[in-house]
Formats: C-alpha cells, structure tokens, sequence
C-alpha cells in the first residue's frame, strides 16, 4: 500500500509503521483471522480497515480521534499476523501508532479512571493483592458502577491464593544441564503463585538451576499495549539491568509477558539501549520453548487418565510462534488425551485489559471461547497465560459446566509428582 507518512518527521518507530502499511495488499486474508471483524463485521475494525485508518492519521489526512474507536477496539491479538501472506508486522504498527496518539487520546472520566487505575496496580504484586482484597468488598455495589469498573471488580476471583516467595536460586536436581532466570509476572504473582512455583519445579527435576532476579518487575507489555511508551521503557531498563547476564535463558511463563519482552527492540528503537534489548529479547523464550528443546526427563506412570483441551494463547501463538513446544511436552505425560479446540487462532477476548476497557465484546468472545471448550468434553483446559486463564475460567463459569482451567506448568508437575518429585521449598510471605 502506498503512503505519505512524513517518516522523519514521526520518531524512530516510524519506519516500522511506514513498512507494515507499504507491506498490506489489501488481500483481506486477515478478516476472518480477526475477533472483532468476526463479531462486528465492519471493515473499520478489520485489521486492513485499522491500517487504512492509522495510514491517513499518519499521514495528516484523518483526526486521530475519528480512528479511535475502532483502534481502541482492537485486542492486539496478532492473529492477522499469522494469517497475512504478505508479512505486514500489523504489531509493530499497532504498538507504534498507540504509543503516538494515546497520550492526547480522549476518553470517558470512568475510562480514563479505570486505564490509570490497571497502569497504576496490575504491574505492582504487593499493591494488586492489597486492591484485589480491597475490591472484593464494592463487588456487591459492582452492578451500579460504570462498565470499565464494574467490569474490573467483576474479573475478580472469590478468594484469592496465598501469596508464595521463590527462592532466589533453586538448585538443580541431579547433574545440572542449564542455569536460567525466570520472569515471575505480576498478575500471576497475585492471582496464580503456584503456576511460578510448579515452573521451579518442573525446572529442577529436568536438571535446570533456576534464579530468580530479586530486582525484576514488571515486563511493560501492559504499558507497551496501551501506548504508555515511556512508562514501559521504565520498566523495561529494570529489567535490563536486574537480569544476569551469565545464564542459558530468561524465561517467561505467561505469554504477555513474553511478547511484551521481544517488543523491547522496537521500544529502544533509535537509543543507544536498543543493542541491549535486542540482545535481552533474544535471550528471552517461553518455558516450554526452553524445555521442548532441552527434553524432558521421562515423566512416571500415572495413576489416571487425562483428557486435556489445549488453549493457544494469542500472545504465545501469533506473537511469538510458539504453537508445537506446549502440545510436545503434554503428549509426553502417559495416559494424557490432547484436543485442538475449534477456531482456535481467535482469540478468548482476555487480551491485557481488554476485557476491563471492552467488556461487552470480550464477553462474546469469552462465551464463544468457553462453549468450544465445553463441546470438547475435556476434564482439563491448558494454557500458557494467566490472562486467558481468568478470562476462560470465568466464561466457563457463566456458562455451567466447568472443566478445570490449567497452566501447561501445573500439568507438568502434577504428572511428575505422581512419581514423587521432591518439592522446591517455597514459604508464604
């Protein structure tokens, strides 16, 4: 596609754009890998109409605020990513445009509200517990709030889980084939600690030492997703420094995570840092990737049989191309039945905050997500993003039956200490 874009003008992400809208043809392959073209079938929230629609922002030709509807309705799932034929890096785009007209965006007083709110707790474990535990006591007021706030304390699990403290080096056990540090998350440290905890020890048992960076925080994909470009760039430098540098890999747990982390090039773009993130990025694989290419060490017999429907998480599949390594290491348990769900490339309508700043549609896309779930008869869902797993376990949940919803970790070390695995002490804080 053709364009204007004054590049020198727009900063050092503005090749990245000017290079995804030349990329786009047009074709119109990326519809029905889209949610919300699925659900809404305008082209303006198509990912070609998007890219019709940042281009003449950029340009100087549209208002930024007569696109903004439509952009702020995008999840950033990527799933036009893998379905593009012409390689347009839709993400870069996306991430670039948000970052250049979210600061000057308008939005409703609750909007703006609930966005400062999610930018202020979800990156601080200590802070999110304490709101959490906070927020449980308005649910009963939920249904009078404005949807961005009633749609946040509704997200909100019944009871939350013991808060849990890793250890900062976890041996290996046995001879040691590789030392990692491991990106512990922050809505996962809240909501989902034991997902990190079996990670550990799923790691150990495989013969990996695990550090844990005592100094890390928060990964800035929430940041980098909403346009928050400096904020992230905070929280990314962190990270750069908290992170040895004498390990085999940084790995992630959480595919948020993980896609905010290979977007650090794109965000140092230009500085004198962008050698580093590119280096810190390369670094960086999801847990399965790394156990996938070490190979696991054989799991036991199990005492039961498993039927086990596998989630692709967006962030994980689309952004990152991590499809084969999680159903590779499941098919390794005995007795495990693994099933592709149908229109699995959708996404489940988690998607950051989406479901806070969009609740209507990430409801349809959560009953729709759920009701292929329910259809697969499975005992267990898998995944490999905390966000998914909140979102699908409370669509399963509106919707009756309720298989149990599972990180891909947990699986794993549930299957291995069927076989008596030694635990990797861990300590309430």
């Amino acid at each position: 596609m053709q364009h204007n874009i004054p590049v020198e003008q727009l900063g050092a992400q503005a090749p990245a754009m000017a290079e995804a809208i030349s990329a786009c043809v047009h074709c119109g392959f990326c519809l029905p890998a889209c949610p919300t073209y699925q659900l809404l079938g305008d082209e303006a929230d198509s990912p070609r109409g998007r890219i019709v629609l940042m281009k003449a922002v950029l340009e100087g030709s549209l208002p930024a605020a007569s696109a903004q509807p439509h952009i702020d309705r995008c999840l950033g799932c990527l799933g036009c990513v893998t379905a593009c034929p012409s390689g347009v890096k839709y993400g870069e785009l996306l991430s670039g445009y948000r970052a250049r007209t979210a600061p000057a965006a308008r939005r409703s007083l609750f909007d703006t509200i609930a966005r400062a709110l999610s930018h202020a707790v979800l990156p601080r474990p200590k802070l999110f517990r304490m709101a959490a535990l906070a927020g449980r006591f308005a649910q009963p007021f939920a249904p009078a709030l404005p949807r961005s706030l009633r749609a946040m304390l509704e997200l909100l699990p019944a009871r939350l889980p013991a808060a849990v403290h890793l250890p900062a080096v976890s041996p290996a056990l046995g001879t040691r084939r590789a030392r990692v540090a491991l990106l512990a998350g922050c809505a996962q440290q809240v909501l989902a600690p034991e997902i990190n905890a079996a990670t550990v020890r799923v790691l150990t048992r495989n013969g990996v030492e695990v550090l844990v960076p005592q100094a890390q925080g928060c990964c800035g994909a929430l940041a980098i997703h909403t346009g928050a470009a400096p904020q992230a760039r905070q929280y990314a430098r962190n990270n750069l420094a908290a992170f040895p540098a004498d390990v085999d890999a940084i790995l992630t747990t959480a595919a948020g995570c993980g896609s905010g982390i290979h977007d650090y090039p794109l965000l140092f773009a230009g500085t004198a840092q962008h050698a580093e993130a590119q280096a810190f990025a390369t670094r960086t694989c999801d847990v399965t990737v790394f156990l996938d290419r070490l190979g696991l060490v054989p799991l036991p017999a199990q005492a039961q049989t498993r039927r086990v429907a596998y989630h692709d998480a967006c962030h994980l599949s689309h952004a990152q191309g991590v499809r084969a390594a999680p159903r590779n290491l499941l098919r390794q348990i005995p007795g495990l039945t693994l099933l592709d769900l149908p229109e699995g490339e959708l996404c489940c309508g988690s998607a950051g905050t989406y479901n806070i700043e969009q609740p209507h549609l990430a409801q349809q896309l959560g009953a729709r997500k759920a009701g292929h779930v329910r259809a697969s008869a499975a005992q267990i869902v898998a995944m490999g993003n905390i966000g998914c797993m909140v979102q699908i376990e409370r669509s399963l949940g509106a919707s009756g039956s309720v298989p149990a919803v599972r990180h891909t970790m947990q699986i794993l070390d549930e299957a291995y200490r069927e076989g008596g695995q030694t635990e990797v002490p861990t300590a309430p804080q």
